[in-house]
C-alpha cells in the first residue's frame, strides 16, 4: 500500500489562510469583530476539494521516500546515476538569485551520494555559478539548461569534436568542455544588454546573465507589471528569430533555438561518463518545467526514476515525487546509507 504524506497545512498557495487542526485561520488584519460569521462549510468544500486533489495526485507519483525501499529492490545490482537540477531543489527558492544557498547538511547529503555514485548537477543557471554554489569537486556540472558541460571525454554520438573543447581548470586538470550553443553566445550577450536595459524601470525585475541563456525573473515584479515584463522580453525577441522563451518558477528563459535541453544533457553525461547501457538506472530530481526534459528522457529509455519535487499537484511526467529540498534531502541520505549497506551485505 502506497503511504500518503500530507501537505502541511496553511502552505497551500490556493488557501488566503492557513489550515492547522481542521479549522481555518484568516490573516488578523482580514478580521472584523462584526462582521458576518462565514459558513465553516464553505471552507470545508475548498479545503476537501485540495486534500482530494493531492491524493489523487500522489497516488500517481507516490513520494519516493515512502516508497524507497520498492524503488531500491527493483534495480538491485544495477548501476545507479544521479542527476540533480538545483534551484528548488537542493536551494530553496528566493527572491535573490544570488543568495541561492545551499544549506550544509545539503552539501553533505550530496557529497555522500557523491562518493557513492556518479552524480551530476544539471542547472539553467550558468555553470560556473552553480559550481560556486555547490563547492564539491567530485561532481559533474551543467549550466545553462544542459548547454554547457564539463565531461571527462569528447562524444563522438553528440557532435564529435564539433562543440567540443579541451581546456585546463585552475587545479590543472585537463577537462573537456561541451557547448553545443557556442555559436550562439556573441547573440546572447547582446540580448542580456538589452533586456537590462529595458527593464531597469520596471521594479522588481531582474536579468541574470546565464552565459548561453538569459533569465528574466519576475518573482518580485508587482502583478500589475508582470504583462509589461513579458511584453519587453517578446519586443527584443522579435530581432532574434532563432531564439525562444521558456516559463519556470517566476522567471522567463531565453534560449537559443537548438534541440538540445536538460534530457539531451542526461543522455550526454551517460554517454561520455560510459554508463549508456540497459544496466544503469538514471534517477533524476528536479522541481521546475525545464526538468521535464529529463523526465521524459528517462521515460523513454524504460529504465530510471524521474522524481518532481513538488509540494502541489501538477502535470508531470515523474514517476515519484518529493514535497520539498528537506525530503530531498532524505532522499539523498537513504540513497547513500542504501549503498552502504548494500556494500556490507555482499562483502
Amino acid at each position: 500500500m502506497i503511504g500518503l504524506h500530507t501537505i502541511p497545512r496553511g502552505t497551500n498557495p490556493t488557501l488566503e489562510g492557513s489550515i492547522s487542526m481542521g479549522f481555518v485561520h484568516l490573516p488578523s488584519q482580514t478580521l472584523d469583530m462584526d462582521m458576518e460569521p462565514i459558513p465553516k462549510t464553505k471552507f470545508d468544500e475548498r479545503e476537501d476539494a485540495i486534500w482530494d486533489s493531492y491524493s489523487s495526485w500522489i497516488m500517481e507519483h507516490p513520494s519516493a521516500l515512502d516508497e524507497f525501499e520498492q524503488m531500491m529492490s527493483a534495480i538491485q545490482n544495477k548501476k545507479i546515476v544521479v542527476f540533480l537540477d538545483y534551484d528548488g531543489t537542493l536551494s530553496d527558492i528566493v527572491e535573490d538569485p544570488d543568495k541561492a544557498f545551499m544549506t550544509e547538511t545539503m552539501r553533505s547529503a550530496v557529497r555522500e551520494v557523491a562518493e557513492c555514485y556518479p552524480t551530476a548537477i544539471i542547472s539553467g543557471r550558468r555553470r560556473e555559478k552553480v559550481q560556486d554554489f555547490v563547492k564539491l569537486d567530485d561532481i559533474y556540472y551543467a549550466g545553462s539548461h544542459g548547454m554547457d558541460i564539463i565531461s571527462p571525454v569528447c562524444s563522438n554520438r553528440f557532435g564529435g569534436q564539433e562543440h567540443h573543447r579541451r581546456v585546463v581548470d585552475e587545479k590543472g586538470n585537463e577537462i573537456v568542455l561541451f557547448q553545443p550553443a557556442a555559436d550562439f553566445l556573441p547573440k546572447v550577450e547582446g540580448i542580456f544588454r538589452l533586456l537590462t536595459t529595458r527593464t531597469k524601470n520596471i521594479k522588481g525585475s531582474r536579468v541574470e546573465d546565464n552565459k548561453f541563456c538569459v533569465s528574466v525573473h519576475f518573482r518580485c515584479v508587482h502583478q500589475k507589471d508582470t504583462n509589461a515584463l513579458k511584453e519587453v522580453v517578446e519586443s527584443v525577441l522579435e530581432d532574434y528569430p532563432d531564439f525562444r522563451v521558456t516559463r519556470g518558477k517566476k522567471v522567463l528563459e531565453v534560449r537559443p533555438l537548438i534541440e538540445w535541453d536538460k534530457g539531451h544533457a542526461l543522455e550526454y553525461l551517460l554517454d561520455t561518463l560510459g554508463f549508456d547501457s540497459s544496466d544503469v538506472v538514471p534517477i533524476y530530481l528536479g522541481d521546475d518545467r525545464t526538468d521535464e526534459d529529463a523526465f521524459k528522457m528517462i521515460t523513454t529509455r524504460g529504465e530510471g526514476y524521474p522524481i518532481i519535487v513538488s509540494s502541489v499537484p501538477k502535470e508531470t511526467k515523474a514517476s515519484h515525487s518529493l514535497r520539498d529540498t528537506k525530503e530531498v534531502m532524505q532522499f539523498l541520505q537513504n540513497l547513500a546509507r542504501w549503498s552502504t549497506n548494500s556494500s556490507l551485505g555482499n562483502s
